[in-house]
C-alpha cells in the first residue's frame, strides 16, 4: 500500500515537473523544474528496485548536467522573446516529430502485447536479480556482452569534448596566454637576480 501510494505520488509530480519544463515562462523555473523531475525519476527507479538508474540519474543528470544547463542559462544573455517570435512557423514540424515519436512508442508497447515472449528475451542476458545486486547485474552485462560498445560510446563523448573544446577556442589579440615552450626554455639567470642586502638597508 505505501509503495502504491508512493509511485503515484512520484508519478504525479513528474508529470507535473515535466509539464512545467516546457510552459514556464522563466528559462532559469523551467531547468529548477528538470532538476524537481530527475528527482521523481530517481524515486520511480528506487521503487522499482533500479538503485543504479536513481543514482546516475541524481549524480550525474542532476549534479551535472542539470546544474550545467541553470549556469549556463544564467550566464548566457539570451533574448527569449526573440527565439520565441519564429515558434509559429516551425509548430507543424514539431507536431510531426512528435506524431512519429508517439507511433514508435505505440509500436514498443503493442510488441509486448503481440509478443509476449519477446520479454523473456531481452530479459535473458541478465542475471537473476535474486542472486546479484542490480548494480553487479548491470556492470556484468555491460562489461561482458556490450564492452565494444561502451568503449565506443566514450570515444564519441571524448571527440565530442575535443571539438567542442576547438570550436570554442578563440585567438584574440591581447590576451597574455600561457606559453609553455618559452617557460621551458627560460633559464635561471633571467628571471633570478639575487642581491647582496646590508643589515638595515632595503633593496
Amino acid at each position: 500500500m505505501i509503495q502504491g501510494i508512493a509511485f503515484y505520488v512520484f508519478a504525479a509530480l513528474l508529470v507535473a515537473s515535466a509539464v512545467m519544463v516546457i510552459s514556464a515562462r522563466n528559462p532559469v523555473h523551467s531547468v529548477l523544474y528538470l532538476i524537481l523531475g530527475f528527482f521523481q525519476a530517481a524515486g520511480l527507479c528506487v521503487l522499482l528496485g533500479a538503485e543504479f538508474i536513481a543514482m546516475i540519474l541524481v549524480i550525474v543528470y542532476v549534479g551535472a548536467v542539470a546544474v550545467l544547463f541553470l549556469f549556463v542559462v544564467m550566464m548566457l544573455d539570451i533574448n527569449f522573446r526573440e527565439l520565441r517570435q519564429g515558434a509559429m512557423q516551425v509548430l507543424p514540424l514539431g507536431a510531426l516529430v512528435g506524431l512519429i515519436l508517439l507511433a514508435e512508442l505505440a509500436a514498443v508497447l503493442g510488441g509486448w502485447i503481440v509478443a509476449p515472449a519477446a520479454e523473456k528475451a531481452a530479459a535473458a542476458p541478465l542475471a537473476a536479480l535474486g542472486t546479484v545486486t542490480n548494480t553487479e547485474a548491470i556492470g556484468r552485462l555491460l562489461y561482458t556482452n556490450y564492452v565494444y560498445l561502451f568503449q565506443a560510446c566514450g570515444i564519441v563523448l571524448l571527440i565530442a569534448m575535443i571539438g567542442a573544446i576547438v570550436l570554442t577556442l578563440r585567438h584574440r589579440a591581447g590576451v597574455r596566454k600561457q606559453n609553455v615552450n618559452v617557460q621551458l626554455a627560460r633559464r635561471r639567470e633571467e628571471v633570478v637576480a639575487i642581491r647582496k642586502v646590508s643589515a638595515g638597508e632595503g633593496v
